[in-house]
């Protein structure tokens, strides 16, 4: 048995659960949309209830720890869901770890990860909150550092922590069981990573709290850190991570698969035209504030025949307003569709994955079967052929890094391509 099978008990309606009235029960439609889990459904609708019936907001926390200077659409993705709840009523606590970040997060790590300086984090947390508010309402948004709590504790409030915690439980983590069998290396400041996650949650008094799918294991720490201190343990809710614009690899700025919130109109237009026709579904799930139901009427639409290309086209212009302004999600499209000879692109436009980012344009194209060679491949570059994005590239000596792009060679050779390291 896991770690979270122990410590997360089963959810689900019982035969004998309560019944609750039509606004419970959309607050908590509201919290399952696109979520992949929530624990423990009837204790997060007890909760819900609760607070209707009081008038007193719940309190739902989200901690980031400030490891890049920038946030990409990856990370609105739980975002989203806090500003869902915020429009609820309910208090919402954006937690920048400025102390955890000191630890590094062993998630998904297969070695240790380096700890950031205090003058990285101090630098990286300046714009996080900022970047935040583009989804968050922040006059009703409580921000916090957790520096304020873990500093205080002093080495003797850690002994007291790490007290309340097994080495048992922690190598139940998955991570930690396969580096733990391979023989690598596990810090013992690693350990402390969780528990200190954790006790944000006592700190807080959190009634709930956000995280992705890889997150689980911390997020219920918290519940059990909770327990200990005497609190009601917090429901948590994960959300799916983002896949990137590869179509394959969880979104990240070091894969190159990333669309940063703070980047340019025309760059985060560009780059959500070149996702795939599927995983733009998911993207509107996950990302667009419209109703469930319109999405599913676009979707079938698109069934019917309509071109798919206009749905991306609204999902596009839904986001860059959001992170910019209306004019400017329209100057986008007028701009790139002026780049593409209005727009007309191949609705069967071809899929490739190239290796060997960084990459000459040339190989690129020579690689992903859009010239038969890079004498040709350059030749195209030399008349102007070449548009990568939409936009026209005659530089031979220009590398690509990692990342997907819409190529086009000619008037009529298209695809997308996924370059890799």
């Amino acid at each position: 048995m896991t770690a979270s099978d122990s410590a997360a008990p089963r959810s689900g309606p019982t035969a004998d659960a309560p019944a609750y009235d039509d606004n419970v029960r959309a607050a908590m439609a509201v919290s399952l949309r696109g979520c992949e889990e929530l624990l423990v459904q009837s204790e997060w609708m007890a909760k819900l209830a609760r607070s209707q019936a009081s008038g007193k907001p719940l309190r739902i926390k989200l901690g980031l720890d400030p490891t890049a200077p920038d946030l990409h659409l990856g990370h609105t993705v739980v975002l989203n869901k806090m500003r869902q709840l915020q429009d609820l009523g309910h208090t919402v606590i954006f937690l920048i770890g400025d102390f955890t970040s000191l630890i590094g997060d062993p998630t998904g790590r297969n070695d240790t990860r380096p700890p950031l300086t205090r003058e990285q984090i101090e630098e990286n947390a300046k714009t996080y909150f900022r970047q935040a508010s583009l989804v968050l309402d922040a006059s009703r948004t409580e921000i916090r550092y957790n520096s304020e709590w873990g500093d205080a504790l002093g080495s003797r409030g850690m002994i007291q922590l790490a007290a309340r915690y097994t080495v048992a439980r922690m190598l139940e983590r998955d991570d930690f069981t396969k580096r733990y069998r391979a023989g690598t290396p596990i810090s013992v400041h690693e350990f402390l990573y969780p528990l200190m996650q954790g006790y944000d949650s006592v700190a807080l008094k959190s009634d709930l709290e956000l995280g992705g799918t890889d997150q689980k294991f911390n997020l219920l720490v918290g519940r059990d850190l909770q327990k200990e201190y005497g609190q009601e343990p917090q429901c948590i809710l994960t959300m799916p991570l983002l896949v990137g614009l590869d179509g394959v690899e969880k979104m990240s700025k070091s894969k190159g698969n990333y669309v940063g919130i703070a980047e340019s109109p025309e760059q985060i237009f560009g780059k959500l035209m070149s996702v795939s026709d599927d995983l733009m579904w998911k993207y509107f799930e996950l990302l667009s504030f419209r109703s469930l139901e319109d999405i599913q009427a676009l979707r079938q639409e698109c069934l019917n025949g309509r071109n798919p290309r206009d749905a991306k086209v609204a999902l596009a212009q839904e986001l860059v307003a959001r992170f910019h302004s209306r004019q400017a999600a329209e100057q986008a499209l007028a701009d790139f569709e002026a780049r593409f000879r209005q727009g007309v692109l191949p609705e069967d436009m071809p899929e490739v994955h190239v290796a060997g980012a960084p990459l000459g344009v040339a190989m690129l194209l020579k690689q992903a079967g859009l010239a038969p060679s890079t004498s040709e491949a350059n030749r195209n570059l030399e008349q102007g052929g070449v548009r990568i994005n939409g936009e026209r590239v005659e530089d031979k000596a220009l590398k690509l890094e990692a990342g997907s792009y819409v190529v086009q060679v000619g008037k009529r050779k298209f695809a997308r391509v996924h370059l890799k390291g």
